[in-house]
């Protein structure tokens, strides 16, 4: 008989043939995919958090904001002169198409307040990752006169409701 027709008759069929082995080393694989993965997320986050946070440093609001989720979207949209409430929208389906738009609004006012021009978001658009490298480890820096008007309260000297605005900073003089 020849192959062909062995083929024909099933003898050849591989479904019949099953390895124990193959069995048990599927929960190995798919944990090892699992850690692999968590792994590169957590360390995409951390890197993106450092460069967020020296973003954010730049611009006047503390950086261990851009360790917080949802609150360093909220953070950064509002320094790119958008209303922060984007960032818990942009959970909404179908909502968080419109919430990317002013994400790259956003985008496009902090790239202008650090002295980019506005060609400068295509790359927040395309590559992100390029667009925050640059931005966070280049020598420029925050100027507010450019683009939207931040609407972060640490740019407008407003103060949460309830909060009493932040007394000034003294230091005593030394006496001689």
């Amino acid at each position: 008989m020849n192959t062909l027709s062995l083929f024909a008759h099933g003898s050849l069929d591989a479904s019949h043939h099953t390895s124990n082995v193959a069995a048990a080393a599927d929960p190995t694989v798919s944990a090892g995919v699992f850690i692999f993965f968590f792994i590169v997320f957590i360390a995409t986050y951390a890197i993106s958090a450092l460069l967020l946070g020296r973003i954010f440093k730049k611009a006047g609001i503390e950086s261990w904001i851009a360790w917080v989720p949802f609150y360093n979207t909220w953070k950064t949209l509002q320094i790119g002169g958008q209303k922060g409430y984007w960032a818990v929208l942009a959970l909404i389906p179908i909502v968080q198409y419109v919430s990317i738009v002013f994400m790259f609004i956003a985008y496009y006012n902090i790239g202008l307040k650090l002295g980019k021009s506005g060609a400068f978001v295509l790359w927040s658009i395309f590559v992100p990752i390029v667009w925050i490298i640059w931005l966070a480890v280049d020598k420029s820096t925050w100027n507010s006169a450019l683009g939207a008007p931040s609407t972060a309260p640490e740019h407008t000297g407003s103060t949460p409701a309830g909060t009493p605005p932040a007394a000034p900073i003294t230091t005593p003089t030394p006496t001689v």
